[in-house]
């Protein structure tokens, strides 16, 4: 294990809903901490550690640079192929969801790899503190792709 500056991790275990999710907080000075789930196959829980860890930080760091009232936080939920069957992926997400609610608002999470707007649907029947849903904000990778600036004004990549 390595040293960090982060306010908090949290080891996140439904065993019935089979989720085994963590979630690192970075900073939470310029606001609640942003940052979106992925799932992933790590080979082992340290590696899926090691991801949120720095994740998370470069969240803080794109939030500041980008002047957004957020810090920096970062999930991961690591994979065991079963979330392919649809009924076992919406529990894992809603059983995530609640997660995510027990934080009262210190984490916002959003997509990233491998997850979708139905998944933030999903992660929204049990939270509000969650953006990038189907019918609003939606898929925010085309636009993160094109690295459009904080405003949307810019189409010239970063």
């Amino acid at each position: 294990m390595f040293e960090t500056e982060h306010e908090a991790v949290f080891f996140c275990n439904e065993p019935e809903a089979g989720l085994h999710a963590i979630i690192a907080i970075h900073s939470t000075r310029l606001g609640p901490a942003l940052g979106g789930t992925r799932v992933f196959p790590y080979p082992n829980e340290e590696d899926a550690l090691k991801d949120a860890l720095l994740l998370s930080r470069a969240m803080t760091y794109k939030a500041a640079a980008a002047d957004l009232p957020f810090g920096g936080g970062k999930a991961v939920i690591l994979t065991d192929g079963e979330e392919n069957d649809p009924v076992v992926r919406a529990a894992r997400f809603r059983a995530f969801g609640r997660f995510i609610e027990s934080l009262g608002g210190r984490y916002i999470t959003a997509e990233d790899v491998n997850t979708s707007p139905a998944d933030m649907d999903y992660i929204h029947d049990e939270t509000e503190h969650v953006v990038g849903l189907m019918g609003r904000s939606g898929d925010p990778s085309p636009v993160t792709a094109r690295g459009w600036s904080s405003c949307g004004t810019s189409s010239t990549p970063r």
